[in-house]
């Protein structure tokens, strides 16, 4: 049989005590006795040692105490919680209660400069070898944390997300518009298929999507397939729904045949990173981004990149813009901007929100007098 142990609070003097004490019920082993107030120690045990002991019992059996605690629902004006992390009973959205965000325009929309990313929503994650990566974020970002951690960005500013069309990032879309009084844009991804392009985007409109883009991945695709047509017979579906059409590519090629062709794009979002990380693309990585399968990598020529879209006159929203994590947020964000992005698309946690505004708050102005036009 095992000891058994019995938890009581221990308080002498009439006052409150934020501590308890474990009482051992079982007999003493073979070296040990019980002292006046029948807990077990040492046969040799010295007094200081004896103090030492009891001490560290207090502290942890405090300290568990004070875990429970930290764990029930606590007020607002309470809540120790990291970036003003919402209590219990949520309260509605209040959007840019805390502050502005340099903001510019794609058609009839108005965008905040920084694009919340939604593979953190969707539950992916560019993890490289490290595989146990996906499971950590989706067991962190439940759907509560998410619905707080989009009322974090909205009331600092951030009014659109980039996410995909598919059931769990639209079911809570859903519940936050509808429970939260939330106004965020969402801009979907276009998932057409090369035998259906007009299903999966006009039910991501029907749902509420403020703009659609194809995106980067089928865009590669598509030109490598010899279909890029159809990127310009999508835009044309998605504007005839009365939101904005854009194109998205991690190849450059996908951008520079859509200007060529005139297919009439109201905004571009194409990758945009430096080199500058540990695990960035090595000589002998050739593959296509898409056909990566290190996943290390997501624009493979940014100075190409960059040369290029000085000359696009349409509003360009960079992503992948950190690396998937591999770059720091100053870094990444300031090269991109500094070098011609109107908007950034940047994934966050909910511990990354407020750095990541104040970033962009601070870098925008800090690069207005750069080469590349300010579009939208």
């Amino acid at each position: 049989m095992g000891s058994r142990f019995s938890l009581e609070q221990k308080n002498t003097s009439g006052r409150p005590r934020a501590w308890a004490t474990c009482r051992r019920t079982a007999a003493p082993r073979a070296g040990q006795r019980r002292d006046k107030k029948g807990i077990l120690m040492a046969k040799h045990d010295s007094p200081a040692k004896r103090t030492a002991q009891i001490n560290r019992r207090h502290f942890i059996a405090g300290s568990a105490l004070a875990s429970l605690r930290l764990s029930e629902p606590v007020s607002g004006a309470e809540s120790p919680a990291l970036n003003g992390a919402l209590p219990a009973d949520r309260r509605p959205v209040a959007p840019s209660s805390k502050g502005t965000m340099p903001a510019g325009r794609i058609g009839k929309l108005t965008i905040s400069r920084l694009i919340s990313g939604g593979n953190l929503i969707s539950g992916w994650a560019h993890s490289r070898d490290l595989h146990y990566v996906p499971s950590l974020m989706r067991a962190y970002n439940t759907e509560e944390k998410v619905m707080d951690t989009l009322q974090l960005m909205e009331e600092r500013g951030v009014n659109a997300i980039i996410a995909d069309p598919r059931k769990k990032p639209m079911d809570i879309f859903q519940r936050y518009w509808k429970e939260r009084g939330g106004r965020i844009q969402w801009i979907a991804e276009g998932h057409p298929d090369l035998a259906d392009w007009k299903t999966n985007v006009r039910e991501s409109v029907d749902f509420g999507a403020s703009a659609v883009y194809v995106q980067g991945v089928i865009g590669d695709r598509w030109l490598n397939a010899g279909r890029i047509d159809l990127l310009g017979q999508c835009v044309d579906f998605i504007k005839s729904l009365g939101v904005p059409g854009g194109i998205g590519a991690h190849k450059l090629e996908v951008i520079m045949e859509s200007e060529k062709r005139r297919f009439g794009a109201e905004f571009y979002v194409k990758t945009l990173h430096h080199g500058n990380y540990w695990s960035a693309r090595r000589p002998d990585q050739v593959l296509d981004v898409v056909q990566n399968r290190a996943d290390n990598y997501w624009d493979m020529s940014p100075e190409k990149t960059i040369a290029f879209m000085q000359e696009v006159e349409k509003p360009w929203i960079a992503f992948k813009v950190l690396a998937a994590g591999a770059i720091r947020a100053e870094s990444g964000i300031r090269y991109a901007f500094q070098n011609g992005a109107d908007f950034v698309c940047v994934g966050m946690f909910d511990f990354q929100v407020e750095e990541n505004v104040s970033l962009v708050k601070r870098i925008v102005p800090e690069t207005q007098n750069r080469e590349r036009a300010w579009l939208a």
